[in-house]
């Protein structure tokens, strides 16, 4: 018997893409406004209702990670031979800022800071999306192997990004097959789901890197092609998306920056929305 997860189902509500776009006011004269002067009418009939999003949800003031539906969890593993490992690339700041996005597009009620969890941290298990970046350098022990295992065939999801070229497969498609031997690696075609969830995709978009992303290749090493891969189970259901020679984390963490082009953070935002939505809903 598989274990099961610690929590609560439902937590993906509605989405609130496009409110306030004023795409459901009438474009015609009222018969209101046929019949009377606008300066007969007072001045509080003429403004139109403001959608406020506190009005839905209130801000919290001193957020806490007590009971929140939605963790943007990093996975932390060995291996990248750096102070803090591969697995903190971007970290915090692009964690920090794609939460800020996520929460004025769907209304999620997200723990608005960061989440880092080893793999071999039973508590990994209270959290039902991860993400796993600059897994070409991955080297994991056999404690987070045993522990990405367990979390996977649990119903856990995993969203891998951030590597490049050949060799970096190489090594992460050696590694994922550690945790999960019995399953193939696919390419995930455009007319998956998740690729409509939220925003409707039609287009797999190789993502720079803040430094290429200024007129240079947008690929790095030998990784020319964007793909998307994913790993199922045996009923179909979706464990593992993989983003191969892109780099959305990057995405998230200069998409305020005026010189990083839009059109790569819009793609990058737009397909971690429909993941999210998709992991946190199926």
């Amino acid at each position: 018997m598989r274990p099961r997860f610690f929590v609560r189902a439902g937590v993906i509500a509605t989405a609130l893409i496009g409110a306030g776009s004023g795409a459901a006011w009438p474009t015609e004269p009222t018969e209101l406004a046929v019949r009377v002067p606008r300066a007969a009418v007072p001045a509080a009939a003429q403004r139109r209702p403001i959608f406020r999003r506190e009005d839905a949800r209130p801000t919290l003031k001193n957020p806490s990670a007590n009971a929140r539906e939605f963790f943007f969890t990093r996975a932390i593993y060995n291996g990248g031979g750096r102070r803090w490992g591969a697995w903190a690339t971007d970290f915090p700041k692009a964690d920090r800022q794609f939460l800020t996005i996520l929460d004025r597009l769907v209304d999620v009620d997200a723990y608005e800071m960061e989440n880092a969890v080893q793999l071999d941290d039973p508590a990994v298990r209270r959290f039902p999306f991860l993400y796993a970046l600059e897994v070409g350098n991955m080297y994991m022990t056999e404690a987070e192997v045993k522990g990405l295992r367990e979390y996977l065939l649990a119903g856990g999801f995993l969203m891998i990004d951030d590597f490049w070229g050949t060799y970096e497969w190489q090594n992460f498609e050696a590694e994922i097959k550690r945790v999960l031997p019995e399953y193939q690696i696919v390419d995930l075609p455009l007319n998956h789901p998740i690729f409509n969830t939220v925003y409707n995709i039609e287009e797999i978009v190789q993502v720079p890197s803040i430094g290429n992303a200024q007129g240079g290749p947008t690929w790095e090493r030998d990784g020319y092609e964007a793909q998307v891969k994913a790993i199922f189970d045996d009923t179909g259901r979706l464990m593992v998306v993989i983003n191969w020679n892109t780099d959305i984390g990057d995405a998230w963490e200069w998409a305020e920056s005026p010189y990083y082009p839009l059109r790569y953070s819009t793609y990058a935002i737009e397909i971690t929305v429909n993941i999210i939505v998709y992991a946190m809903s199926h």
